[in-house]
């Protein structure tokens, strides 16, 4: 029987590890830098914005074209019936007709101002403003991402620390219950350690509930399906050596002036309403275009076509009085002669060509291209101080970031000695607890203490880090682990 239960046991034992192991392959390991290609990749807001880039483009190649002729055909065909007056009578007739009209016109701009030119580098603009905004949302992103990685690092140490407030909650109880049992301590002291033991509970829930957030939050930054179960790869923060935490706010902010997607995105579109008052002035000009036509027609009235008249004939009237000639006199109407007329023939008759210049020149339109200018010059004021304005919120970014770095880098370094005073002083209250020299509520509050001072140590660690590498986001550098 015991052997039996021991074989039951190893089979059991084996399935439980291909079990574990099977659901460790089906995870997903993610690196930050597989987040970041991945954001970059599948992100919908990013597609978005290149959507709208790949639109500037055709308006830009549509302005282009406008500098080409334009050549438009039509064609009108009808059947017409019923009744209608003759002409130059008081008389009706019914008839039926069939008529077929066609024209093809050709028309050249010569000169209107000079918008057509000025159109393409206006939309020129508007396509470096598309790319601009595309670049920066994926700075954005990028830096989102990177914040949201190191969260989840910060929530997953959180957890480990729950973890192990747990097993040390588990030990005092245990170690409570059986000086309770033994008169040791008293009622109020067990129902501490019970206190305790609950308190780390909870924590671990709402730790375990922050990093199922984070992660959540990184899986729709990479537009990954939310049940897919992933992974986050853990670098070892003690090892990263070059966090830099003293920087030249002054120094930072020259570099990102130049660099920054949010000051090239206002400064492109600075330029495009630059651009839109020699578009708006444009409409001061007169416009000269080119023109030719060609038309033709044909109706089934027209079916058959004059080709001439019958030979005038002669009758005789009477003779020459004392001869014998004869007096003739021409018969006084000829008759025409018609012939077959082709729909072909027709349409060659009927076909006639035009060639013009034609020149429209703007002399009151309601002061409509005085506003049109004005309004212009306002957008570019009101683009130039928006221009300004991101300037000087990225200084103030810029400055309160290296501020924030340097608050960080010492609150880092309190906490760290908070820590390993309280993880000291933990060890002795620890040891003199359990011969009894230190009651339950001083022991507890030894715990307390060292618990709140460890998660205290990992957020401002992490904090350092972060922090420092939302400087490197500024310079331009790329952002690693």
């Amino acid at each position: 029987m015991t052997k039996n239960r021991s074989s039951l046991l190893r089979v059991l034992s084996i399935l439980l590890t291909m079990v574990v192991s099977f659901k460790a392959s089906a995870q997903e390991k993610i690196t930050l830098q597989m987040a970041v290609d991945r954001t970059l990749a599948n992100n919908l807001t990013i597609k978005q914005a290149q959507v709208t880039e790949a639109l500037g483009s055709a308006d830009l190649q549509q302005a282009k074209n406008n500098l080409l002729p334009s050549l438009n055909a039509s064609t009108q065909g009808g059947y017409y019936f019923g009744r209608s007056q003759v002409a130059g009578a008081f008389t009706y007739t019914s008839s039926t007709s069939l008529n077929i009209n066609g024209d093809a016109q050709l028309q050249f701009t010569l000169y209107q101002g000079g918008q057509l030119r000025n159109q393409i580098i206006q939309n020129k603009l508007l396509l470096d403003v598309n790319k601009s905004n595309t670049n920066k949302i994926k700075n954005d992103l990028v830096l989102n991402v990177v914040t949201d990685y190191l969260q989840i690092l910060t929530n997953q140490d959180l957890v480990t620390a729950a973890k192990q407030q747990i097993d040390l909650a588990n030990q005092t109880l245990e170690k409570s219950n059986i000086s309770f049992k033994v008169g040791n301590q008293t009622l109020a002291d067990l129902s501490q350690a019970k206190a305790q033991l609950s308190t780390a509970n909870l924590n671990l829930t709402t730790a375990q509930n922050q990093l199922d957030l984070s992660i959540l939050i990184l899986k729709q930054y990479m537009e990954m399906n939310p049940y897919t179960d992933i992974i986050v790869e853990r670098p070892d923060i003690s090892k990263l050596t070059d966090i830099k935490t003293v920087y030249d706010a002054t120094e930072v902010i020259k570099t990102a002036l130049n660099i920054n997607p949010d000051i090239h995105l206002a400064e492109a579109q600075q330029k495009t309403y630059a651009q839109a008052i020699k578009l708006a002035k444009g409409y001061y000009y007169p416009t000269v275009s080119l023109y030719g036509g060609l038309a033709s027609s044909y109706s089934n009235q027209l079916n058959r076509k004059l080709i001439g008249a019958t030979v005038p004939a002669y009758e005789q009237i009477g003779v020459v009085q004392g001869t014998t000639t004869a007096v003739l006199s021409p018969i006084p109407v000829s008759q025409p002669i018609y012939g077959p007329y082709s729909a072909f023939n027709q349409i060659g008759d009927n076909f006639n060509q035009s060639i013009g210049l034609s020149i429209q020149i703007p002399i009151f339109n309601k002061f409509s291209n005085n506003t049109a200018v004005k309004k212009a010059q306002l957008n570019l004021q009101s683009a130039q101080l928006n221009t300004q304005i991101a300037k000087n919120n990225l200084s103030k970014t810029i400055i309160q970031a290296v501020l924030d770095l340097q608050s960080a880098e010492k609150q880092y370094q309190s906490a760290l000695q908070t820590y390993q005073a309280n993880k000291d002083a933990l060890n002795v209250t620890k040891q003199r607890y359990d011969v009894g020299l230190v009651n339950s509520l001083d022991y507890n509050t030894a715990v307390t203490n060292f618990n709140k001072s460890e998660n205290d140590m990992i957020e401002a660690k992490y904090s350092v880090v972060f922090r420092s590498k939302i400087i490197d986001y500024y310079l331009g550098n790329t952002i690693t682990l």
